[in-house]
C-alpha cells in the first residue's frame, strides 16, 4: 500500500449495491503485498488493500476487482405542464425517478426493464463516469442515443484537471483588498484579487501555479478550497491587506463576520442620474457617497437638466467631469466602500457666495445602507436633522433597487489531451468541431461557455450543475465532469471512437464499455428546469 491510499476502510462498500466494475487494474506485481491491486485511473497508481478506497476515494479494491464506489449520475429531462406526451411516455417507461420520488409505475409494482421509448429523455453525466488516463483509451461512456430523431452520440468522461481554477464573483459594496492581493487559506496563497466590476468584487481561486508550483502543502490546500467551492460548501478566506470572507455559490458573502445584503444599485454619478427627478424638489443637494465614483447632482448633468440651483458644496477628491469625483476617500467598509464613517468629512466646505443658510443636504451610500440628512445653519455649518419621510422613501427605493448580495462561482478548466484523446485519435479535430458550433459541451449536464481562441477552455456556473459534482486526485488536481454531444456523422468526421457507441439502453443496462457485464451504479436527478437539454440545444460558443 503505498502513502497515497487511505486506510481507514470502504464505508458501505455495498452502497450502492451495483460498483461500477473496471479493468483499470494492472495485475499485482512482486513489490505488492498480496491481495493488493494498482489503480491506473491518474498518474498516482496507488496500491489498493481488499476493502480500502485509493487515495481520491473514488475507486476501491472489492474482493479483488477495482470499482468504482460512486455512481454515475443520470439525468432525467424535466416534464412540465401541459405535456400530456411526456407525462404519458414517464409512465410508460417507469423512469427511475429522483431520489424520493415514485413514478407512477413504480407505484403499480411494474420493473423498469432499461427500454426507453424516448431515448433523448435521458442524459449520461460524466459525474461518476471514471477517466481516460493514461489518455489514450477511449472515453468511459461513448453513448448513442436520439434527438429529435437524429442520431446523436455523447462522449463522457471525469477530466482529470490540473489546468482549473474558480472565479468568483462577491456582490458587495465593501472593499475586500487591494487588486494583486493574495487570497489565503490557512495561511497558504491559494489565489488573488482581481478587477473589482460593476457592484462586484471579484476573485480568482486555483490554477496550475498554486496546485504544483507552490509548496505540498499549498497544492493540497488550494485544492480543497477548490472542491468545497465546486461542491457549493462555504469556504474561509483572508485578503492580505484586506478583509476576511466566506463564500458559498448562491449565498451572501459574509466580509469580516457581517453577511452582506446588498448589491450596489449603480455608482454614485449613475445613482445620482437614476433618482434625480424624484430628488428633485426634496433636497437642494444630494450626494452619493462611492469609493469609486461619487456623485454630486446639482453638478451633475441630471441636475443640470433639471436647472436645479448650484449649492456651492465643496467636495474633496479628484474631480472628473461635472458632478463625479474620484478618491473622495480611501477604500474601506464604511460609507459606499470606502473607509469613511462621517461622510462629512468628504465635504472640504461651502462657497459663501453660492451657498445659503437653510440649505437641504442629503448625504447617501450606493446601497441606501447609509443615508443623512443635513441642514446649513447660519454658518453654513451642516447639521443633522431628521429625515422627511419623502426623502426617507426615496432612500428605501434606492436600497430596494439593490439585488441581493451573492456568490457566483465558476469552473474554469482546460480540456487537454486526454479529454480530447477519449473522443477522437485526433484531438484538433474535436478543437476544430466545437468552435464550428458541431459540438456542445456541458459539465455535468450544465451548459458551459467555451472561451475564444485556440484550445477547448469551458467556464461554467457550478450552481448549475448537479451537487457533488467535483472530485480530487493527490497528484493534485481536480476531477471534474464533462461531456461532448453532437450529430453521429460529425462524430464519425472528426474521427471518433465509432467503434466503442454504444446505445443508451445499452448502458442503461451493463454500464460502461470497459466492464465485464455488471450493471453499473446509477443516481438519478430530475434535470434543472433553467438548463436547457443538452442534446437538441445549440452550444454556447465564445
Amino acid at each position: 500500500m503505498t502513502e497515497h491510499t487511505r486506510t481507514d476502510g470502504l464505508p458501505g462498500i455495498d452502497e450502492p449495491p451495483l460498483p461500477q466494475i473496471l479493468e483499470r487494474a494492472r495485475p499485482r506485481n512482486e513489490r505488492m503485498a498480496a491481495g493488493k491491486i494498482e489503480c491506473n485511473a491518474c498518474p498516482v497508481l496507488c496500491q489498493i488493500a481488499p476493502g480500502r478506497t485509493g487515495a481520491c476515494d473514488r475507486y476501491a479494491n472489492h474482493e479483488g476487482t477495482l470499482v468504482r464506489v460512486d455512481p454515475v449520475v443520470m439525468l432525467r429531462r424535466q416534464i412540465a405542464e401541459g405535456e400530456p406526451e411526456l407525462v404519458a411516455f414517464a409512465e410508460r417507461a417507469a423512469l427511475p425517478a429522483p431520489e424520493g420520488e415514485t413514478p407512477a409505475a413504480a407505484e403499480a409494482g411494474a420493473a423498469w426493464s432499461g427500454d426507453l421509448l424516448h431515448a433523448d429523455q435521458v442524459f449520461v453525466t460524466g459525474i461518476g463516469s471514471s477517466t481516460t488516463y493514461p489518455d489514450y483509451k477511449p472515453a468511459p461512456f461513448i453513448v448513442g442515443s436520439k434527438a429529435d430523431g437524429v442520431d446523436m452520440v455523447t462522449v463522457v468522461t471525469e477530466g482529470i484537471f490540473s489546468y482549473c481554477s474558480f472565479k468568483l464573483k462577491i456582490d458587495t459594496d465593501r472593499y475586500l483588498g487591494p487588486e494583486q492581493a493574495n487570497v489565503r487559506c490557512k495561511g497558504e496563497v491559494v489565489g488573488h484579487v482581481t478587477t473589482a466590476e460593476y457592484g462586484s468584487q471579484m476573485l480568482s481561486l486555483g490554477g496550475v501555479h498554486h496546485l504544483t508550483g507552490g509548496s505540498k502543502k499549498e497544492g493540497r490546500v488550494t485544492l480543497e478550497v477548490m472542491q468545497a467551492l465546486g461542491n457549493k460548501a462555504a469556504v474561509e478566506l483572508t485578503i492580505d491587506g484586506g478583509s476576511q470572507i466566506v463564500v458559498q455559490a448562491g449565498r451572501a458573502p459574509i466580509v469580516n463576520g457581517a453577511e452582506e445584503q446588498r448589491m450596489r444599485v449603480g455608482c454614485g454619478s449613475a445613482t445620482v442620474g437614476i433618482f434625480a427627478r424624484q430628488l428633485y424638489g426634496l433636497a437642494d443637494e444630494v450626494v452619493v457617497v462611492d469609493d469609486h465614483i461619487t456623485g454630486v447632482l446639482t453638478e451633475h448633468q441630471a441636475g443640470r437638466c433639471l436647472d436645479m440651483r448650484p449649492s456651492g458644496i465643496k467636495v474633496r477628491g479628484r474631480k472628473s467631469t461635472p458632478g463625479r469625483y474620484f478618491q473622495v476617500a480611501n477604500p474601506g467598509t464604511g460609507w459606499g466602500g470606502t473607509d469613511i464613517a462621517d461622510p462629512l468629512s468628504i465635504i472640504e466646505g461651502w462657497d459663501g457666495a453660492v451657498a445659503w443658510p437653510g440649505l437641504r443636504l442629503l448625504m447617501t451610500s450606493t446601497t441606501g445602507e447609509h443615508a443623512a440628512w443635513y441642514v446649513l445653519d447660519e454658518t453654513l455649518t451642516p447639521r443633522e436633522e431628521a429625515m422627511p419621510q419623502a426623502l426617507h422613501a426615496i432612500v428605501e427605493r434606492i436600497g430596494e433597487n439593490c439585488e441581493p448580495s451573492l456568490c457566483t462561482v465558476l469552473f474554469l478548466g482546460g480540456a487537454g489531451g486526454s479529454l480530447r484523446a477519449g473522443v477522437t485519435e485526433n484531438p484538433v479535430l474535436l478543437t476544430r468541431s466545437i468552435k464550428q458550433a458541431l459540438v456542445n459541451v456541458t459539465c455535468g449536464g450544465a451548459p458551459a461557455y467555451v472561451w475564444p481562441g485556440g484550445g477547448i477552455t469551458v467556464m461554467t456556473d457550478v450552481m448549475r450543475m448537479p451537487d457533488h459534482s467535483f472530485g480530487t486526485v493527490p497528484t493534485p488536481a481536480l476531477v471534474a465532469p464533462i461531456e461532448f454531444s453532437m450529430r453521429l456523422d460529425d462524430f464519425r468526421a472528426l474521427g471518433g471512437h465509432v467503434d466503442h457507441v454504444r446505445p443508451l439502453e445499452e448502458v442503461l443496462r451493463h454500464g460502461a464499455w470497459h466492464n465485464d457485464g455488471a450493471p453499473v451504479a446509477r443516481r438519478w436527478l430530475q434535470a434543472p428546469a433553467g438548463n436547457p437539454w443538452p442534446l437538441g440545444r445549440p452550444p454556447v460558443i465564445g
